[in-house]
């Protein structure tokens, strides 16, 4: 510039170059407790790769650079290919070299589903649309594995650790990727109501070739080598394998109509496609499609609690570095005892958040325990209505920690902001998930019994009253219930967190949590801890939660 006009000062520098998981007390202690110590190294070596400024800036590349959509290619054959900023392939080189695709069917061994939900935690707080394709994949693995043949072809191109971008046949391929595809234009959510048409090639049943004709309106991820989707055959809705391409070479007749242009999520494409006698092969037994697939919406469902947890964790990491380092009216922001109120209430919703995606992870490595059990049919659905939900308010408080410089699209706060939504709406949304914890509770009443025997057995007076106000609930008439099922959610998971940060975080902590969460003058807004958490308390949670 010609002349001088002002000297930049008061301004935050960026968050790089820290190591992700050694700066997460709560992360590593969880980890320990959990029994995947065995996995120590291992983040630890990851957290650092992905705290650097390199990989972080892969994240903004693949955000910037958005995916497009090739219809056609120059001689006018029909491709239906989507085309990726190279970032968005590092960054799924990053995951499948970590194994987060299928780490607890690789290794599997105790704590092995905490170690991948740890490592997914971490990149999620880099990147959030690279995650989809990983975790469909992840959560195709165990439904594919109930087809011997089937999976017998795809095992070891499901477990390689490395990225395979090329667009070929699945046998001509070295690892492979899967998408799903429920929803369609009339149905969304109620899937009962899909109209796509599976007709069998020769005799049909399980393990049987069909022909589909019909479509979706939200096919995640169309670059995957194939898909797992629900498609109504004689008997009733079935799942059924729909690759990309066909065996003998030629492509599949899955037509991408366009990609959605999302409001966040932006570089993972999500498209619209039709069928037209695409080839599919028979997954489970014929009419039981939803019960098929559903398992694979489990694991989906937990990764959307995991991804919600993480980016909590990196608005929060995000505000108190700023506060740490912004100062006004004379101190730094950090100082301030209105400031320092709202960083300690983010600090204890980030720390509860972890804590229950670990342990719901933790009982996937124990199916044959009852409670365990209950917590990963009961407690999932639940926590992904309150952790995905909270996630949006968070990160809105964590902007508003930056003020105007978090507004702006060059700070890391709007894609974190814009991003928040969809863990609530995907796999689905919030009433969904309330009404499948109560149908989960009429299934399994004995495994409710023992989740309630735990909370009535609480050090905490408040968690015991809520344990019988719970109980009160669900003598409630049907109807009532289903009225109130937001309400009664929200009452399980608080309950269920206090639990947790009772059993894991420090009791002085723990307590500071509970008594916030269960007092109604606190009501929804971070910030309004009152003075029993006082001065020395509040700086106790924001070195635990940001010890840098």
């Amino acid at each position: 510039m010609p002349w001088h006009t002002h000297e930049i000062s008061n301004q935050v520098p960026d968050l790089q170059d820290y190591n992700i998981f050694s700066t997460d007390v709560v992360l590593m202690q969880g980890v320990e407790h959990a029994g995947a110590a065995w996995h120590h190294a291992a983040l630890l070596r990851y957290g650092a790769e992905l705290g650097s400024k390199e990989v972080l800036q892969l994240g903004e590349l693949a955000n910037r650079h958005l995916p497009e959509l090739q219809t056609h290619d120059r001689i006018g054959r029909r491709i239906d290919q989507v085309e990726f900023h190279p970032s968005w392939h590092q960054l799924l080189g990053l995951l499948r070299k970590e194994g987060l695709q299928a780490l607890p069917w690789m290794q599997p061994q105790a704590g092995a589903h905490v170690a991948r939900a740890a490592g997914y935690y971490l990149q999620s707080q880099v990147e959030s649309g690279s995650l989809c394709p990983t975790t469909m994949t992840f959560a195709a693995i165990p439904v594919l594995q109930n087809e011997p043949a089937l999976f017998a072809q795809l095992k070891d191109k499901l477990y390689a650790r490395h990225h395979d971008a090329r667009d070929l046949p699945i046998a001509q391929k070295t690892s492979i990727m899967i998408g799903m595809g429920m929803t369609e234009k009339q149905g969304g959510s109620d899937v009962r109501s899909n109209s796509t048409v599976a007709v069998p090639v020769t005799t049909g049943g399980r393990g049987a070739e069909y022909l589909l004709t019909g479509h979706k309106w939200f096919f995640s991820a169309p670059m995957c080598d194939a898909h797992l989707i629900l498609a109504r055959s004689e008997t009733g809705l079935s799942c059924f394998f729909v690759p990309r391409w066909k065996p003998d070479g030629s492509k599949n007749a899955v037509l991408v109509q366009r990609l959605k242009e999302k409001l966040g999520n932006r570089s993972n494409s999500s498209s619209e496609v039709e069928f037209q006698d695409a080839l599919g092969i028979m997954v489970g037994e014929e009419g039981r499609g939803i019960p098929t697939i559903i398992e694979m919406a489990n694991l989906t469902r937990l990764d959307c609690v995991i991804g919600s947890a993480a980016l909590m964790r990196h608005a929060l990491t995000q505000a108190v570095h700023h506060a740490r380092h912004r100062s006004a009216f004379g101190r730094l922001l950090a100082e301030q005892p209105l400031m320092r109120n709202v960083l300690a209430d983010l600090a204890l919703e980030s720390e509860a958040a972890t804590l229950l995606m670990l342990k719901l992870a933790s009982a996937l490595d124990a199916p044959d325990d009852p409670l365990q059990r209950a917590w990963k049919r009961i407690i999932t659905p639940a926590a992904k209505f309150w952790i995905c939900k909270r996630a949006l308010e968070f990160t809105g408080e964590c902007m508003e920690v930056w003020g105007g410089n978090g507004y702006v699209e060059s700070s890391p706060m709007a894609r974190m902001y814009r991003e928040a939504p969809v863990n609530s709406i995907w796999e689905g949304s919030g009433n969904v998930m309330c009404l499948d914890v109560l149908r989960a509770i009429a299934r399994d009443p004995q495994g409710m019994q023992l989740l309630l025997e735990q909370l009535d057995h609480s050090p905490a007076q408040a968690v015991q009253e809520l344990s019988k106000d719970i109980r009160k609930d669900l003598s409630a008439a049907p109807e009532q219930q289903e009225m109130l099922a937001r309400r009664f959610t929200q009452k399980l998971v608080l309950a269920m967190q206090g639990h947790l940060m009772q059993e894991q975080a420090p009791p002085e902590i723990a307590e500071a949590f509970i008594r916030s969460r269960l007092d109604a003058a606190c009501g929804r807004i971070y910030g309004t801890l009152s003075t029993d958490c006082d001065v020395s308390l509040q700086q106790q949670i924001l070195e635990r939660a940001w010890p840098r």
